[in-house]
């Protein structure tokens, strides 16, 4: 008898689903968005590496600040010295953002003062 049902039912065509559609739309929404959102990141990280220039002041992803001072493309690794003297060497991919030199207002209020343009950094 389920045989019967399903022969006939075959036989009919293959009925659009109002839900079908739904979820096709979804997905096509889901994929649109995907890639929507490797085009912006691909953007911020060729933007991140032309700031990425000796002599500039980064911030690691594990929270180490320093001064840029040379970046090995071949080996992959970056040299950044975090105090007179003391250059460390980490690997290209965890130099997360270039810290800027400059006073910003936050949004309480107060001021944080990152130093002036030239001003030696205390990195203590």
């Amino acid at each position: 008898m389920l045989f019967l049902q399903t022969t006939t039912n075959a036989q009919t065509g293959f009925p659009i689903d109002p839900l079908t559609i739904i979820m096709l739309v979804v997905l096509a929404a889901m994929i649109f968005f995907m890639f929507r959102s490797n085009k912006k990141r691909k953007a911020q990280m060729e933007e991140l590496q032309t700031k990425m220039v000796p002599g500039a002041e980064v911030m690691t992803n594990f929270g180490l600040f320093g001064e840029l001072r040379s970046i090995d493309e071949e080996r992959n690794e970056a040299l950044i010295e975090i105090a007179p003297g003391t250059i460390v060497r980490v690997h290209r991919q965890t130099l997360a953002r270039v810290v800027d030199d400059h006073v910003d207002e936050t949004a309480d209020g107060t001021i944080d003062d990152a130093g002036e343009p030239g001003e030696q950094r205390d990195r203590a």
